[in-house]
């Protein structure tokens, strides 16, 4: 058999990755805080999942592996998520949608949180893949950069959309077309995770902060600004305020957007690069404003009004978790049907009403206003059109781009 040898990590990817395990996203609980998005959400011991070479592919690039569909015989479907990913009764053990799923079609879920980060979890699946085999998962959800590594060594199957009618009907216009699964071929979007801009009015003098110019060049905000040490988001954003397209960009539009950072750094005008630590300073008003986690800002909202939001004229970064069906997977058009219940309009409602992320199905909002109000109107759970229109999306990089970006990130931020 052909032997394939994935990408080995460079020194600056490995630098990155460890940066989001001490303090980014990667280093945050399910419910409270996000986690890591891009290259983040490694334990150092999952490294080698990434940086191991002499592994057999499935299929090669983007050729979905079929397999033997038992989903009629065996009405089951075994589903790994991550931990606080999904509805729970007022008992605290129940999951009240997957048990109505149940009840409906007769199709048993084993539901299982075995995912904390996204490499540790592709270590433990990538054996069976880069054998052939199945991996005793019908249906798993990653984040969009590891989605898109799976999907190209051709470790995901390639969806029946005649299975999935809610989801393709229903999906959002934002998440519809990703650089790295055009179409939607291979998966769909459990949440998305938007970056905004915060404030804390108080610190602000009740003044608004709505883009990374102001950021970068109001004196009334000099070293009381931070911005994330996430390169995708910290990078995404400046570029958007630049005129550029995050999904399009080239080396030199990358290098101006570190050069429009670098003279932050300069001048003071930037306090620090931080990963979810600027939490606390941004409630106490150390931090005026900063460039920020959606689901921070839920949180920190609950106990503190002067925290404000907002989404910057020129857009902002969303990335995605993902629903995918591993090759060789037993039960897929079992998964499917659970992939597509998902996208029922009283389901997605119940879904977003407990884990507060932005909600990728379209049309829910009067849903989740019979379960809650607030929810309903709070666009970072449902963003309105406008806000959907400004979400981009971090191109996907090469190895060679990652490296090269990251590096000169690391200079930047002083890593």
């Amino acid at each position: 058999m052909e032997q394939y040898e994935p990408e080995r990590l460079s020194a600056p990817q490995l630098a990155a990755m460890r940066r989001s395990l001490d303090n980014g996203r990667g280093a945050l609980t399910r419910r409270s805080l996000l986690r890591a998005s891009g290259m983040g959400a490694l334990t150092l011991g999952g490294l080698g999942a990434l940086s191991a070479c002499g592994i057999p592919p499935a299929k090669r690039d983007g050729d979905a592996a079929e397999s033997d569909d038992h989903s009629a015989a065996e009405k089951q479907v075994n589903f790994s998520n991550w931990t606080e990913y999904m509805d729970v009764g007022e008992d605290e053990k129940s999951r009240p949608t997957l048990e109505a799923f149940t009840k409906r079609t007769g199709i048993k879920v084993k539901y299982t949180e075995d995912i904390n980060d996204n490499v540790e979890f592709f270590g433990k699946i990538k054996p069976q893949l880069a054998a052939g085999q199945d991996t005793g998962r019908d249906l798993i959800i990653v984040t969009d950069w590891l989605a898109a590594r799976i999907i190209r060594l051709g470790w995901a199957q390639k969806l029946d959309h005649a299975n999935l009618p809610h989801a393709f009907a229903h999906l959002s216009a934002q998440f519809r077309t990703p650089d790295w699964d055009p179409g939607r071929a291979y998966s769909y979007p459990w949440t998305g995770i938007p970056t905004v801009i915060a404030y804390n009015e108080k610190a602000t003098g009740g003044r608004k902060v709505d883009s990374i110019t102001q950021l970068l060049d109001d004196p009334k905000l000099k070293g009381k600004v931070s911005f994330l040490s996430e390169m995708r988001d910290s990078v995404g954003m400046t570029l958007l305020d630049m005129g550029k397209d995050p999904g399009s960009f080239d080396d030199a539009d990358f290098d101006a957007a570190i050069g429009r950072m670098q003279k932050g750094v300069d001048t003071k005008q930037i306090r620090r690069f931080t990963g979810n630590d600027y939490t606390a300073d941004l409630s106490k008003g150390d931090i005026a404003a900063c460039v920020a986690w959606a689901g921070d800002i839920i949180q920190l909202q609950a106990d503190n009004p002067a925290i404000k939001f907002t989404i910057p004229a020129a857009g902002y970064i969303t990335s995605s978790d993902n629903m995918l069906i591993p090759a060789k997977a037993r039960h897929k058009t079992n998964a499917e049907k659970l992939m597509d219940y998902y996208y029922e309009l009283p389901v997605a409602a119940q879904l977003a009403a407990y884990i507060n992320y932005v909600c990728p199905v379209d049309g829910v909002a009067g849903e989740l206003a019979k379960i809650d109000e607030s929810m309903a109107s709070n666009t970072l759970i449902l963003p309105d059109k406008a806000m959907a229109a400004k979400s981009r999306a971090f191109r996907s990089l090469s190895s060679e781009e990652e490296t090269a970006y990251e590096e000169k990130f690391a200079k930047l931020i002083g890593a």
